[in-house]
């Protein structure tokens, strides 16, 4: 039996626990018919009990020495964002990092990933409102406002609140694969990968307006056909001028580059669930030509379908 990759989740009061409990969805929740894969923990610098921001305190049962056998480390918020992480937590994140743990900042937990310095000279994310802090703060972090999330493998970032789970599902699919990621989406009724950035959150915007929801629903029933741009808009009854405002408004990209990664998204799937040829593979995923299909894919995943299929394919239950 495979070792289950360890998540350790680190609670400071007062804890957010809407960023806590994002985390433990994706990690800690055993979601009905998809396999387990992941053991979910949570520790702070002292046991027993914590504060909450919704006013109610909960459990920690360990200690920072459960960072000694984490896989994965999530620092899930820094309410004091001047404050900066204590010696003892430094060094557990540091050593943690240093023997190849994966350590992620939720929100505002960018700010405890700063001030150890595993952000320096790195681009980094955080809540919109709290950007410009985090930049003035710490001047060695490539602060990127826009951004849902920031993944550099070893070190990882994430906007406010709902983007931990942004990012959390990016590391499934960076640890298993894009189908397992997408049946632990299906299970918490959200989609696998959001398109955009935070710019259309740090504002008041309309709902998606119906031609772009119509143009999309189309767009995954058609993603086997050579669909275009030009296809896509004459299915919402605009002009491509249009449909591209509309994209770009709404998911923060253009038409033909939500195709291309909606496309590469279904090539990972079939990639991972199915015996067909890669070129079946392609042609499935809507690529005419193979040849484009690999350097698209490869330059996307930074390997070829087939080495991505080896690392991925779907083991036995």
């Amino acid at each position: 039996m495979n070792r289950l990759h360890r998540v350790a989740a680190v609670v400071v009061p007062p804890q957010s626990t809407f960023e806590l409990g994002c985390v433990a969805e994706v990690f800690g929740i055993e979601h009905p018919g998809v396999e387990t894969r992941y053991a979910f923990e949570v520790c702070g610098e002292a046991r027993g009990a914590v504060p909450t921001k919704a006013g109610y305190e909960m459990v920690i049962p360990r200690g920072l020495d459960a960072l000694e056998e984490a896989d994965s480390i999530f620092v899930t918020g820094w309410p004091d964002r001047g404050a900066p992480p204590s010696p003892e937590l430094r060094t557990a994140l540091t050593a943690a990092h240093a023997r190849g743990a994966r350590v992620a900042g939720i929100c505002s937990g960018a700010f405890a990933l700063a001030a150890t310095g595993l952000l320096d000279g790195r681009a980094a994310t955080t809540h919109w409102r709290m950007a410009d802090e985090l930049a003035r703060r710490y001047p060695d972090v490539l602060v990127r406002p826009q951004a849902l999330y920031v993944d550099h493998g070893d070190v990882a970032t994430s906007a406010g609140t709902g983007a931990a789970i942004d990012l959390a599902l990016e590391l499934v699919r960076r640890d298993f694969g894009a189908a397992y990621a997408a049946d632990i989406a299906r299970q918490m009724v959200l989609p696998p990968h959001r398109e955009g950035g935070q710019r259309q959150y740090a504002r008041v915007t309309p709902a998606r307006p119906a031609p772009l929801s119509a143009v999309i629903e189309w767009a995954e029933a058609n993603l086997h056909r050579p669909v275009s741009v030009d296809d896509l808009a004459a299915t919402g009854a605009v002009s491509t001028r249009t449909l591209t405002r509309l994209f770009e408004r709404e998911l923060g990209t253009t038409p033909g580059k939500w195709l291309l990664r909606r496309r590469l998204r279904e090539a990972c799937a079939l990639l991972e669930r199915t015996d067909a040829t890669i070129e079946g593979v392609a042609a499935a995923a809507g690529f005419g030509d193979v040849s484009n299909f690999r350097r698209r894919f490869a330059d996307e995943y930074g390997t070829p379908p087939s080495t991505y299929r080896r690392t991925f394919a779907a083991r036995p239950r």
